[in-house]
């Protein structure tokens, strides 16, 4: 098993006929994604790349059946490209874009709420499940079906975590990044609380960094869970001084948690593994084998 997306999900791509897109196109579908419509306006009817393309993401989705979307449109077209996801009910939407305006992102903030679709990004390598499907950029060369999932706000730093995954010989269920910006569309505790309910994930790896309050709720929904996976947790930043102006609209409402030591001590008391360098994973995950909490 795997969440958010495998074998079977449908995927159309919008902004599919642009330079970037053409190129990943290409590597999902060698890499098993199932690529079955793309969305560029006024290109409607024509193929691009042996994919039909059509105008809207609503006629995308009544002929195609498409469920998820990855996005290459220029962040300035974002808040509009995922206003269709949205309408057209889409469940997953995945938009790599770094630069989304912020009062856009509080705009698609809104539209999420209450609809059944799930926004990973802006400013992320997207989500793989390994051999399975690919959302995104991430270099499929390096990942491999297991059951540990990755859940990550540093888009470079995950392809590190992956590579940890690979020297314990445990492969991943689904590798996610949130995305690097501070306002993205969904956070920690929502990406917990599916890999606790995937039979296949057996641990999962915490990905932080400075800035917001994504780990300090993600210790805390981890803390009250009955029935725990074992996480492990790195928060990149710990070198950065506790005076430290990082200029983040969100640092305002943290309450002074900005370093990333107040974060690994609150994910230490919620029974979070936390470790101080990030080449410690590998070694975890094989105490974890050794313990038979991961098989």
């Amino acid at each position: 098993m795997s969440i958010l997306a495998d074998k079977n999900t449908k995927v159309l791509v919008q902004g599919i006929t642009g330079m970037q897109a053409s190129f990943h196109v290409k590597r999902s579908i060698a890499a098993g994604t199932r690529i079955v419509a793309g969305v560029s306006p006024q290109r409607g009817g024509t193929k691009y790349g042996g994919v039909p393309v059509f105008n809207t993401v609503g006629e995308a989705v009544a002929e195609t059946g498409a469920s998820a979307s990855v996005m290459f449109v220029p962040a300035r077209f974002v808040k509009d490209a995922v206003k269709e996801a949205v309408e057209a009910e889409l469940e997953v939407v995945v938009t790599i874009a770094y630069g989304v305006p912020i009062r856009d992102m509080l705009e698609i903030k809104a539209m999420l709420k209450g609809s059944k679709t799930v926004l990973i990004g802006p400013n992320t390598p997207g989500l793989i499940t390994p051999e399975e499907a690919c959302l995104g950029i991430f270099p499929e060369n390096i990942h491999h079906p297991g059951n540990i999932g990755i859940i990550s706000r540093s888009s470079t730093l995950t392809y590190e975590v992956v590579l940890e995954t690979e020297r314990a010989g445990c492969g991943q269920s689904t590798v996610i990044g949130l995305g690097d910006d501070i306002i993205v569309g969904t956070d920690f505790v929502e990406m917990l609380k599916r890999f606790h309910q995937d039979e296949k994930t057996k641990a999962v790896i915490l990905l932080g960094k400075l800035g917001g309050t994504f780990e300090e709720a993600a210790a805390e929904y981890y803390q009250k869970l009955p029935d725990k996976k074992p996480v492990i947790s790195y928060v990149a930043g710990t070198a950065v001084p506790f005076d430290y102006k990082m200029g983040y609209a969100g640092d305002i409402i943290t309450r002074g948690k900005i370093t990333a030591e107040g974060k690994k001590e609150t994910m230490r008391r919620a029974g979070i593994i936390v470790i101080d360098n990030i080449n410690e994973i590998h070694s975890c995950l094989q105490n974890l084998q050794a313990c038979g909490k991961i098989i």
